[in-house]
């Protein structure tokens, strides 16, 4: 179990799309929005690990175009969410508005995340032979947790330095351009 607790704690901690978008809610919206953020990044991965391991992703994988068709759409799906970064206003009043991502958005972001997929499938070919893939799953869910509460902190304690409009318009910028190349190169590889 060692080996995949260290998997587990790599994949999660690295940056890619779902650590980025964490960071900038933390940041903007505080912590505490973050949360459902996070719980629903972390049950969309695992539940991800479970369909994976019974088969039905595999199988979902083998129709012919799904896969550069999910690619495709996770793709879009997060260079839109790094324009509206990008573009999101830095009024408080109409901040509070603005891109929020909390519990569903975050287990949606999985399904078309290339790095969760790649996650998943490593997870069922290299472990799921050693452990049961609800303990697995469960496992990759709580190492998960406090990788992305990391993301979170750090996002939450740039807020401090983020005194002013023109800085927290920075942050979001260079957030959202991380955010894109996380995706684009994520779905070139």
């Amino acid at each position: 179990m060692l080996p995949f607790l260290l998997f587990a704690f790599v994949a999660s901690i690295t940056p890619g799309p779902t650590n980025i978008l964490v960071m900038s809610n933390s940041a903007r919206f505080g912590w505490r929005a973050a949360v459902p953020l996070i719980l629903g990044a972390c049950s969309g991965a695992a539940v991800l690990v479970l369909v994976v391991g019974t088969g039905v992703g595999r199988s979902l994988l083998e129709v012919p175009g799904a896969q550069r068709l999910m690619a495709w759409v996770g793709v879009l799906w997060l260079s839109w969410l790094a324009w509206k970064i990008f573009t999101s206003p830095t009024d408080s009043a109409i901040e509070q508005r603005s891109l929020h991502l909390g519990f569903i958005g975050g287990a949606a972001l999985q399904v078309v995340n290339p790095k969760t997929w790649m996650m998943a499938l490593a997870v069922v070919s290299v472990f799921s032979q050693r452990s049961p893939m609800l303990q697995l799953a469960l496992a990759f869910f709580l190492v998960a947790l406090p990788c992305m509460g990391c993301w979170a902190l750090m996002g939450a304690g740039s807020a401090r330095w983020l005194t002013s409009p023109q800085r927290l318009q920075g942050l979001n910028r260079v957030l959202a351009l991380l955010l894109l190349v996380a995706a684009w190169v994520g779905f070139m590889a």
